[in-house]
């Protein structure tokens, strides 16, 4: 939660505003620079700890968001320290405030997500069907639909987790950055369903994904740039 005290998290000297991305500099320009550049590294910190400390990162974010709450990247961040950490009371509370700010629905599978983490999947179902997907990013897209899919588990609907998945996006063939995660997600939901050895091929499917995206053997995997094939990965024969 944001206390109403906050001592704020020491900042390493090495620390500075051009290790935030771009865009989200760009969102601080209506600050003045110190303030701005003060926020900017309580940023690049909450995203370098996120995944080892999430505590501390929170802690990062609750600073920025002092200084500039009516920023939407903050508000964003706050939102995905506040998750990682478990508020997720918070977290449903901040990205919904970020959305008012930005007018994006790119963080609704987080949306999602924690209503499941409050208990409330049938609230987190009915969150992603208010939303047009065709209007989200691929990654988004996909995210918002692993959720779905961990929403209706979490209810015990096992068929309608797998129709949840089977988006044009789950396609073995082609490795984007999101297709591990959701031949993962598959996956799990054939073995929830029993189907054993459909599981594993899909688990295998996403190891090999895993390795193309991030660095496989050359002489299996093609990689294509961004601008020819968005970003894909094509496993040759």
């Amino acid at each position: 939660m944001v206390r109403n005290r906050h001592d704020d998290p020491l900042l390493p000297d090495d620390v500075t505003p051009r290790d935030l991305d771009k865009v989200a500099r760009n969102e601080l320009k209506t600050l003045n620079k110190e303030n701005a550049e003060d926020v900017a590294r309580h940023l690049v910190m909450a995203s370098r700890l996120i995944e080892t400390d999430p505590e501390e990162a929170h802690q990062h974010a609750i600073s920025a968001s002092r200084r500039a709450g009516r920023i939407g990247v903050v508000r964003e961040t706050l939102a995905i320290t506040a998750y990682a950490t478990g508020d997720y009371a918070l977290a449903l509370r901040e990205l919904r405030t970020y959305r008012r700010i930005s007018g994006s629905n790119e963080q609704l599978a987080l949306m999602i997500d924690s209503e499941r983490g409050m208990g409330r999947p049938e609230r987190g179902l009915e969150e992603g069907r208010a939303v047009d997907r065709s209007t989200l990013s691929v990654p988004a897209q996909v995210a918002v639909a692993i959720a779905m899919s961990g929403a209706r588990l979490d209810l015990g609907q096992a068929e309608a987790a797998l129709t949840e998945l089977e988006i044009p996006q789950l396609n073995p063939d082609v490795a984007f950055s999101y297709s591990t995660e959701l031949f993962d997600a598959y996956a799990e939901v054939l073995e929830e369903l029993g189907r054993e050895e459909e599981s594993a091929a899909w688990r295998t499917r996403a190891r090999i994904a895993d390795e193309a995206v991030n660095g496989g053997d050359d002489d299996v995997i093609e990689v294509f740039d961004e601008e020819e094939d968005d970003g894909a990965v094509h496993e040759e024969e």
